[in-house]
C-alpha cells in the first residue's frame, strides 16, 4: 500500500474506544484528558521543587481539583454558550443529560467542550482559589502557564483519535478522510496542526521563558496572545462548525474568540507591566 494512501486512511483505522469493561467502555479522548492533566501536574511539581518558586505540593495539588472542575464545567458551558446557545435552550437538560427526553428517551450523549470556555472556567476557579489562599493570582498562574500546553497537545491527538474537529477540504499531500465526514472528502488534519503549534512549539517558547523575572502575568499574557494568534490563523483550514458556519464575514467563532483572547492578553501585559514599574 503506498504511504499516502495510509496516511490518508490513518483517522478511519483508529477506534476511538481504548476498552471495554464489561458495560462500560473507556475512550481514548477521556484517557487524553487525564494525560494532559497529569502531565501539568508534574511538571508544574517539577518547578516548585527545581526552582525554588515558593509553593508547596500540597497547594499544587489543591488547586489541580480546583483546576479539573474550572476546566470542565467552563469548558461545557462555553461550548453551550458560544457554539450552540439555540439547540440547548430548546433543550436545557441535555446540558448535563445524555438523554433528549423532547424524542422519548433519545440517547444523544453528551458532546462539546469549548477550549475558551474551560480557560474562562480555569481563571475563575484560580481567582477563588488564589482569594482563599491569600495568594497573589498572576504569580501563581504564571507557575502553571509553561506547563499548559504540552497537556493541551494530548487534548488535541484525543480529537483526533475521535475524528471531530476535522479541516476544510484541500488538496494537500498530506489530507487525510475522517470517519465523521459524511461527504468522504480528503481534509486538512487539523488538529494535529493544533496539537504542534497551540502544543508542542508554544510549550517550548513559554517553557524556554520560564526563569526570565519580568513581572507577574508576563507568561499569562504571552500564553494568551501566542495562542490566539495560533488558532486564529488555523482557524482558516478548519471546517467551522456546522450549527454557527461563519459569524463575522470570514471569520469563524474560533476566530472571533481568539481577537478577544489576544486583546485580553495584551491589556494583561500592559497594565502588569505598568504595575511593574510603579513598585
Amino acid at each position: 500500500m503506498p504511504l499516502f494512501s495510509f496516511w490518508a486512511h490513518i483517522p478511519e483505522y483508529i477506534n476511538p474506544i481504548a476498552f471495554t469493561i464489561g458495560p462500560v467502555s473507556v475512550h481514548w479522548y477521556g484517557m487524553m484528558y487525564a494525560v494532559a492533566f497529569s502531565i501539568v501536574y508534574c511538571l508544574v511539581l517539577y518547578r516548585i521543587k527545581m526552582e525554588n518558586i515558593g509553593y508547596t505540593k500540597e497547594v499544587v495539588s489543591d488547586f489541580m481539583g480546583w483546576a479539573i472542575c474550572g476546566i470542565l464545567l467552563g469548558g461545557r458551558f462555553g461550548y453551550v454558550l458560544f457554539y450552540n446557545f439555540n439547540y440547548f435552550i430548546a433543550h436545557p437538560l441535555n446540558i448535563i443529560s445524555p438523554i433528549d427526553y423532547s424524542k422519548g428517551f433519545h440517547y444523544v450523549g453528551i458532546y462539546g467542550m469549548s477550549y475558551h470556555g474551560a480557560l474562562l472556567g480555569l481563571w475563575t476557579a484560580l481567582i477563588i482559589f488564589c482569594r482563599r489562599r491569600k495568594i497573589d493570582s498572576w504569580h501563581f498562574l504564571d507557575v502553571f502557564i509553561p506547563a499548559i500546553p504540552l497537556g493541551y497537545t494530548f487534548g488535541r491527538l484525543g480529537n483526533f483519535i475521535n475524528g471531530e474537529l476535522y479541516g476544510r477540504v484541500t488538496t494537500v499531500p498530506w489530507a487525510m478522510y475522517f470517519p465523521l465526514d459524511v461527504t468522504h472528502q480528503l481534509r486538512h488534519p487539523s488538529q494535529l496542526y493544533e496539537a504542534f503549534f497551540e502544543g508542542i512549539v508554544l510549550f517550548l517558547i513559554l517553557w524556554s521563558l520560564r526563569k526570565i523575572k519580568v513581572f507577574n502575568g508576563f507568561l499569562s499574557g504571552v500564553y494568551l496572545v501566542g495562542y490566539g494568534m495560533v488558532r486564529f490563523f488555523i482557524e482558516f483550514v478548519r471546517e467551522p462548525d456546522p450549527q454557527l458556519g461563519f459569524v463575522v464575514g470570514p471569520l469563524t467563532m474560533g476566530q472571533v474568540l481568539c481577537l478577544g483572547m489576544i486583546a485580553c492578553g495584551a491589556v494583561i501585559l500592559l497594565v502588569n507591566w505598568k504595575k511593574s514599574q510603579k513598585v
